[in-house]
């Protein structure tokens, strides 16, 4: 393979097939110019050499150097130009380029090329010394930011006070002689700053751009995207030199960033935005709120009423329109496509599959199957599992009372309440202390990545619809709202102030990224409404998935929504939750620290109850689908009191003397309560405590079926068993007691008894267990505790240490361990179904929500994973796409 790939006049050396060598962009620029697209020449450095560059302690090899040169000579001779020429310079961008997108993550170095002689040059080239100049500044700017290290913030000082000092507003405002003495002063703050000179030669300035980019792969902000969007950091990037074509040059030119769909509804209508005379960074920064490229509202009370692109130039417009359609069809996706406008000139700058919301997602993958664009097993692939959580969470109440405060250009849906915060790290600091927060800027910056990440929402005064906050608002699923320009915010003070509001930071503010309203203090929410194309799509997901999706709820309200999002089942019911309601608690301590049997039972009768109501709730509610009933699992201590008082209220309930009680509790201390008495101990100890809950669950099921005609499907579970005799012991209780409440009641009911695979022991000694058990539910939370001899709780204080050396690959509470914990559930599997064939084997923790985990389950042939309710979806449409990856294999 290549280091460099030529593109130009035409013909590309590369292909749109070539991301991982080329990057997205650069596979995407090959494929523009050999489908006839205008596409400024230039050539793409393979990921493969930043890679090499890193190996090489970050020098640029020879060889590659000689590489650059040849095809830098390509691009002179296609445009008739010289790189550093002082009549006729050719000018250079370099941009980085992953094999997927990273908006605003990486650097770019814009107008390379440019020196006190060659400005010159291109002055007298364009006609335009002003232009020249504006292109100088921009790139002195740039390249000391990306390159020597210089903050933006400098460069921004020096030209407010200028613009102040003139009286200058925009900076279109700003004259030639203006931009001449602000380079001056720009230069000067270089070397004040770096203790360099700004480099002069425009070849020693190219290699320092390649280096910087290069480098950026592993800048914090990059390395913090791709943790939060599961991306390797082995890939690299690659880099992309290519010619200069400049939308500031005048009236005549603009530049763009557009969507072949609207990228928040998915709505099919071009959507994008524009600036006339101005460079693509000041669209995709914010720095300028741009105008809209199709024709404006002509509605004269309409305040954003703007000058389209549509309007001003007609035939770029036209042009553009032409190849948005041919490359959405060529793609068969919604793309993002960025352009400049060159002296009426339309060029394309970039092409790339566009960032979306999920309901945007939804409604753009139904409606290209309707196209004929893509398949129906395509579609399943064009939504990311995690976009789902978007769709199923709350939205603003439409009845509750707002009081808007400002309105701004709704770059991503949704809701967002939370705390006022300004900058990033007070984001991450109150979201670490479980605050909710909202983060307000003038703009977001790439480095704001993890303070976006960790808000509610983001709201900033400029930026447009196309700008890197919306752009990466949309991609993490976060509410949005760009351009609100009547937000004066002082960043030094922490306030902002609009329409006779001041508030401060700590105040609480919601935003509504559906209409772009920002309100005033906190509003209530509702549940959303999921669109036809929802449905549409889930019923194309539950078509090819094999994997049956169960949800883990202890309530009627949980078990109501799980139902709604399609769970065919409960997979884990935890009756120890249903143990902490005020009610109930105080009957719960006197059965456990109960001296006696006579008085634990006594106690258990209170209980007994209570339970049989929450399951005949929770059996009627799931109307016949198998509910699973994990019987007592947790350590005593958590259901202990905590105070004097409580202890002599237990005491007092069970008639008994507080020093009598006191005793019990100190006897009850462990040392490691989650290794302990717990799960199945406890039923061995005290079998009286899971003939209680057996009876609750047998009562109820009957009394269901009877009084209500609805089929029963309960399977109870013993936990924590590592011995086959625990659970021979339990079954052969449980079976007694079924057996005993059927005749009393006079009701047949099929139940299951089977336990949970969360040792190590019960998986190496499944074929002993299963003889027992009608059914194996993986509890993966326990089990990957005990493989790791990890607290789940307390290992947080290191394992992102862990993932961040690289010594693990994710967290394994957040993600399966496949190669340790998997490798158990495959033994225990493989061993429990040499026993009984048609052993029914599932998990129940939390890795049943995640996408990687829930392939992982498709794979080794499991029969169901369960979640939480929220995240049902999330695993059907994996189950899915794990089908589908199987079946094309």
């Amino acid at each position: 393979m290549k280091n460099v790939y030529f593109f130009g006049n035409g013909k590309a050396e590369g292909k749109g097939k070539m991301k991982n060598a080329l990057g997205g962009k650069g596979a995407n620029l090959a494929e523009m110019t050999n489908l006839g697209i205008p596409v400024p020449p230039g050539f793409t450095i393979t990921t493969d050499c930043s890679l090499d560059y890193f190996k090489n302690k970050k020098k640029i090899s020879k060889s590659l150097r000689e590489d650059i040169l040849k095809n830098l000579s390509k691009v002179e001779k296609a445009l008739g130009k010289k790189f550093g020429d002082k009549k006729n310079p050719l000018l250079v961008s370099v941009r980085s380029g992953a094999r997927v997108s990273m908006p605003g993550m990486m650097d770019t170095i814009l107008n390379l090329g440019l020196n006190d002689e060659t400005v010159r040059g291109l002055a007298k080239q364009s006609g335009d010394e002003r232009f020249a100049y504006d292109s100088y500044r921009r790139f002195i700017q740039m390249y000391s930011n990306v390159v020597l290290g210089v903050e933006h913030a400098h460069f921004e000082h020096i030209l407010e006070a200028y613009k102040d000092k003139k009286g200058y507003y925009l900076d279109t405002d700003v004259k030639a002689d203006d931009w001449k003495a602000i380079v001056e002063k720009y230069k000067a703050k270089v070397l004040e700053i770096s203790g360099k000179s700004f480099p002069v030669k425009p070849i020693n300035q190219l290699w320092g751009a390649i280096g910087a980019v290069f480098d950026s792969w592993m800048n914090k902000r990059a390395i913090d995207y791709r943790k939060i969007n599961n991306i390797s950091d082995s890939w690299g990037t690659a880099v992309n030199i290519q010619s200069m074509v400049f939308g500031n040059m005048g009236d005549d030119c603009a530049t763009g960033v557009a969507f072949t769909r609207d990228p928040s509804t998915g709505e099919k209508k071009f959507f994008g935005e524009y600036l006339p005379n101005a460079q693509g960074e000041d669209v995709v920064a914010g720095i300028r709120t741009p105008f809209p490229i199709n024709k404006a509202s002509k509605d004269p009370s309409d305040k954003n009423n703007k000058i389209s692109m549509e309007e001003c130039f007609p035939k770029c417009y036209k042009e553009l329109v032409k190849i948005y359609k041919t490359l959405e069809e060529h793609y068969r996706d919604m793309q993002d496509i960025e352009f400049t406008i060159e002296n009426n000139r339309l060029w394309m700058l970039q092409t790339r599959n566009g960032k979306r919301t999920a309901q945007a997602a939804i409604k753009i993958a139904v409606e290209m199957v309707k196209e004929k664009l893509i398949s129906k097993e395509e579609s399943i692939f064009r939504v990311q599992p995690e976009q789902l959580d978007q769709l199923l969470h709350p939205t603003l109440d439409p009845l509750a009372q707002k009081e808007v405060i400002a309105q701004g250009l709704p770059a991503s849906p949704g809701a967002a309440t939370g705390k006022i915060v300004f900058d990033s790290e007070e984001a991450v600091e109150q979201s670490g202390k479980g605050n909710k927060v909202v983060l307000v800027r003038v703009e977001t910056s790439p480095e704001d990545i993890q303070g976006m990440n960790v808000s509610e929402g983001i709201l900033t005064a400029r930026g447009g619809m196309t700008s890197h906050a919306a752009v990466v608002a949309r991609g993490m699923g976060k509410c949005c709202i760009v351009g609100c320009g009547s937000l004066q915010i002082d960043e030094k003070a922490k306030t902002f102030e609009v329409g006779g509001y001041k508030l401060k930071e700590g105040d609480w503010l919601t935003l509504d990224g559906t209409t772009g309203q920002v309100i005033l203090g906190q509003v209530a929410t509702v549940q959303p409404e999921l669109s036809s194309e929802y449905d549409k799509f889930m019923k194309w997901v539950d078509k090819y998935r094999k994997l049956k999706v169960r949800t883990n709820a202890d309530t009627p309200v949980d078990a109501k929504t799980a139902r709604s999002f399609g769970a065919e089942g409960i997979g884990l019911c935890r009756t120890e939750h249903m143990f902490f309601a005020e009610d109930r608690i105080q009957a719960v301590r006197e059965m456990i620290l109960a001296t006696d049997l006579e008085s634990r039972e006594k106690a258990l009768k209170k209980i007994l109850p209570m339970q049989k109501s929450d399951f005949k709730k929770i059996f009627t509610e799931m109307n016949g689908l198998p509910v699973t009933i994990r019987l007592l699992d947790p350590p005593l201590h958590e259901f202990l009191p905590h105070t004097k008082e409580e202890l002599e209220q237990v005491a007092q309930g069970l008639g008994v003397s507080f020093k009598i009680i006191k005793e019990k509790y100190e006897s009850l201390k462990e040392f490691n309560p989650m290794l302990g008495h717990r799960g199945v101990r406890l039923g061995v100890s005290f079998p009286e405590i899971y003939d209680m809950q057996v009876r609750a669950i047998m009562e109820a099921a009957c009394e269901v079926k009877k009084n209500k005609g609805i089929k029963v499907a309960p399977e109870i579970m013993i936990p924590l068993v590592g011995l086959s005799n625990e659970l021979k012991m339990m079954r052969e209780n449980a079976d007694i007691i079924c057996d005993k409440v059927m005749k009393e009641k006079g009701v047949k009911i099929k139940y299951l008894v089977g336990t949970m695979i969360e040792l190590p022991r019960a998986a190496l000694t499944a074929d002993e267990i299963a003889k027992h058990a009608d059914f194996f539910s993986c509890g993966t939370n326990d089990l990957t505790q005990t493989t790791f001899g990890l607290s789940r709780d307390d290992s947080q204080k290191f394992i992102p240490t862990y993932v961040e050396k690289k010594i693990l690959p994710q967290d394994p509470f957040v993600s399966l361990d496949q190669n340790g914990v998997g490798e158990l559930i495959k033994i225990g599997l493989k061993k429990g179904h040499k026993t009984k064939p048609l052993l029914k084997v599932g998990i129940c923790g939390e890795h049943g929500g995640d996408p990687k985990s829930v392939e992982f389950c498709h794979d080794i042939n499991l029969n169901y994973v369960s979640c939480s309710p929220y995240r049902v979806p999330i695993a059907k449409l994996s189950a899915a796409m794990a089908a589908l990856r199987k079946t094309k294999h």
